[in-house]
């Protein structure tokens, strides 16, 4: 086999070299462009966290304010409504001890419960508008003390239990008080329909499920009366906050159990 001339070995190698170096410039060109599209990509996402960490501050902010409103109106309701029982309270039973007529003295007696009733309701609003008050714990502990004081003077015994509650799990203003409203229902039906001697409150976690069952030995709920306005309340309630309201009946006595999504 013949050599190649020199010009076309030169031209050949020349030719060679040539496709080497186009090549080489078509990786590097490549290689460039994906660096860019990188850099590109990390930038957007640099971007977006940071939007979302501004709209992050943001909602802190807002519910900063909210939480600082929150307190500002519990202080005013406390300082001057409060007063306001207080002094009309006062006045009354000095009234009392001036009057004699006997009519006039039950009408004082029914300003007297009525300003009883309205600083009860007050306290409740109070603790409601409180953000130190959005835990389960917190929850837990005004329900017990609540039916305890409120059945105190019946011959109803109540009990308490708790099972697997993480005390400073997080509730929202809104679930802890319709939750409240509605045991505050339950309790009343109880003592005003049930005929029961024992009350029982279970509470339970699991997870981010949050279950609170009230129980009585009492005698039941009609059937009849399952369409109340009571019991149509609490349903409407736990539907409010996406949350389940069942009645159980039991022997002796009924169950109502709520359960919501934390």
């Amino acid at each position: 086999m013949k050599e190649l001339p020199e010009e076309i070995k030169a031209t050949y190698i020349l030719t060679v070299v040539i496709m080497m170096l186009f090549v080489g410039f078509i990786i590097f060109v490549v290689l460039m462009y994906n660096r860019k599209q990188l850099l590109y990509f990390k930038e957007k996402q640099l971007k977006e966290a940071e939007y979302q960490n501004q709209l992050l501050q943001k909602e802190l902010e807002k519910q900063k304010l909210i939480e600082k409103e929150r307190e500002r109106i519990s202080h005013d309701m406390h300082d001057d409504l409060g007063a306001g029982i207080s002094a009309l309270k006062l006045h009354s039973e000095f009234l009392k001890q001036k009057v004699n007529d006997d009519d006039l003295q039950n009408d004082i007696d029914e300003l007297l419960k009525t300003s009883e009733e309205m600083n009860i309701s007050m306290r409740e609003m109070l603790w409601s508008l409180n953000s130190g008050n959005d835990t389960l714990e917190r929850f837990i502990d005004y329900a017990i003390i609540y039916s305890g004081n409120f059945l105190k003077k019946t011959k109803i015994v109540l009990q308490s239990e708790c099972i697997d509650i993480i005390s400073d799990t997080p509730i929202s203003t809104e679930l802890r008080r319709n939750l409240f409203l509605c045991l505050k229902e339950a309790v009343n039906n109880i003592y005003k329909h049930s005929q029961a001697d024992t009350l029982k409150l279970s509470f339970y976690q699991d997870r981010n499920i949050f279950i609170m069952k009230i129980s009585d030995n009492g005698t039941g709920i009609p059937e009849e009366c399952h369409k109340g306005n009571g019991l149509r309340n609490m349903k409407r309630r736990m539907s409010d906050i996406e949350g389940k309201c069942e009645i159980t009946p039991e022997d002796p006595g009924t169950s109502l159990t709520f359960e919501v999504v934390l």
